[in-house]
């Protein structure tokens, strides 16, 4: 049992590797996460997913229809409705992500200065997940 322990104390995630959210749209979603958001997409299958470089992670794009079932060894894992995801943007770039979504005819739906500090932008991508721009502090971590 103490080994056991030992072991477990030495085993620790390192991060985030990867995130999705769903849309049935896959080419509007390429292009709203792309042109808007500014992410690098790196893997595409028609239909199915497109996939982004975000930082040291990947943040994925799926069409909930075409991953209701397994394929070869990766089990199913399609999902409905809106999603979240919030991507880290230092305090001196909000006000500059805000006029950039203004100018790409995104509205943002709110603004939040946390009350320990940090803020928050929120807005829609195309398929309705709920895309939020925050500085790193909302959860009390550097930029």
């Amino acid at each position: 049992m103490l080994e056991s322990r030992q072991a477990d104390l030495t085993m620790n995630v390192r991060g985030v590797l990867e995130t999705c959210v769903y849309a049935s749209d896959l080419d509007a979603a390429e292009r709203f996460y792309a042109d808007v958001i500014g992410l690098e997409a790196f893997a595409r299958v028609a239909g199915r997913h497109v996939f982004f470089r975000c930082g040291g992670g990947v943040f994925l794009v799926f069409n909930p229809d075409a991953t209701t079932a397994a394929t070869g060894d990766v089990p199913p894992h399609g999902a409905r409705g809106a999603g979240h995801v919030a991507f880290a943007a230092p305090e001196r770039e909000l006000d500059a992500w805000r006029a950039r979504l203004t100018e790409r005819g995104v509205p943002v739906e709110a603004e939040v200065r946390w009350p320990r500090g940090g803020r928050s932008l929120y807005v829609r991508d195309p398929a309705g997940n709920s895309v939020e721009l925050a500085t790193p502090a909302i959860w009390n971590l550097s930029e």
